[in-house]
Parts: C-alpha cells; sequence; structure tokens
C-alpha cells in the first residue's frame, strides 16, 4: 500500500549548505553552515541562519578551499565548536525536510559532523536539487531526444541556465538561499506537488 505524500508546500524544507576544507567527507573540516527555510512556497531569507564551525583535531583545510571559500584558519579556531552549532542545525532538521544542492556531496560532511560532535543522526527526509535538475532532463530527453543539452549540475551554472540571479558563490548562506530558489524553479517545472514528487 502506497504512503499518502503531503504536499511539498505543506511542510517547511530547510535549505542547507556547507563549505568544508576540501572535497574529503573523511578528513576534511566543515567550516560553515548556512540555513534558509522554504514555506508554503517561498524563500523567508529573513529566517535565514549561517555559523562558522571549528574545525575538530586532525581536520584539513586545503588551500584550494580557501582560495574559493576566502575562510582563513584564523577565522574558523575562534568559531563555534560543532555540537553547538549542530543544536541549531538539529532544530531546524526536526522542523521539516532538508534541502540541498548535491546531497552526496553534503550528507556524508554533515553526517561525520554529527559523530563528532556525539549527536544521534536526525535521518531527515532529503530533497536533492542535483536530482531534479537530472529528472528535468531526463523529461526534456524523452520529449526531444536530439535537442536536449546536457545536464548543467553546478548550482551557479544551472540558475543561469533557468534565468535566475548571479549570488556570491561559495558562501554558505547565500549558497542555501541561491539552492531553496533553484529548488522552486525546478518544483514548478516538473510540475510537482507531493513530497514524492521531488525524489
Amino acid at each position: 500500500m502506497l504512503w499518502r505524500s503531503p504536499r511539498w508546500e505543506e511542510l517547511t524544507l530547510w535549505s542547507l549548505d556547507l563549505e568544508t576544507g576540501g572535497l574529503d567527507p573523511l578528513r576534511d573540516a566543515v567550516l560553515a553552515v548556512g540555513m534558509v527555510p522554504v514555506r508554503q512556497g517561498r524563500v523567508m531569507v529573513g529566517e535565514g541562519w549561517s555559523s562558522l564551525v571549528r574545525p575538530g583535531a586532525g581536520e584539513l583545510i586545503s588551500e584550494g578551499s580557501i582560495r574559493a571559500h576566502q575562510l582563513l584558519p584564523a577565522e574558523v579556531e575562534r568559531a563555534p565548536q560543532a555540537e553547538e552549532v549542530l543544536h541549531e542545525v538539529d532544530r531546524r532538521l526536526r522542523e521539516g525536510v532538508l534541502l540541498v544542492h548535491h546531497a552526496s556531496f553534503d550528507m556524508p560532511f554533515l553526517r561525520r559532523l554529527y559523530r563528532r560532535a556525539g549527536r544521534r543522526w536526525p535521518g531527515p527526509r532529503v530533497v536533492d536539487t542535483v536530482a531534479l535538475l537530472l529528472a528535468m532532463k531526463r523529461r526534456d530527453r524523452f520529449r526531444d531526444p536530439e535537442g536536449a543539452a546536457p545536464p548543467v549540475l553546478n548550482l551557479a551554472q544551472a540558475r543561469a541556465r533557468l534565468g535566475l540571479p548571479t549570488y556570491q558563490a561559495h558562501d554558505a548562506l547565500a549558497d542555501a538561499v541561491a539552492a531553496a530558489e533553484l529548488f522552486l524553479v525546478l518544483a514548478r517545472r516538473l510540475g510537482a506537488r507531493t513530497l514524492r514528487d521531488l525524489r
């Protein structure tokens, strides 16, 4: 028997972005978290929240990541510890659905941050805008097999292709807002009505 899927507009989706010290979730630090809610089909920018995160012992910050997000080791050494930051993250995740751009990247970092802080993973439902971009590309390829362009999965490039404005990249809160806006466009273009439609 199929479970009844709620309309996604009835739910709160918390768009989350992480800035990290590199690409390896086993050794690189989470340096910043940004979150913004989507309520009733609107990005509630005024409810956005972000924090730097103090790296754990032995966690790395690569030179390439510093060039990308401009977060220096001295800045994050004075940041709140993971336990304090996750108190705020967890409070928001328990309210609704987690929305991310590229879950296969963010989720391992986020889960490891929970483990490091000694917190139980809340197991939120997850909506991934990359999965929605791929779904839209499959739909377009079905409609026009010869004319469908390759998928663009980079957040800024996908937004530009859909006519959304350019924001500063590699800022956790700005990227969370950017992903939330991208989600709204994709959900409407895909005709998604329920949470199940977004998977």
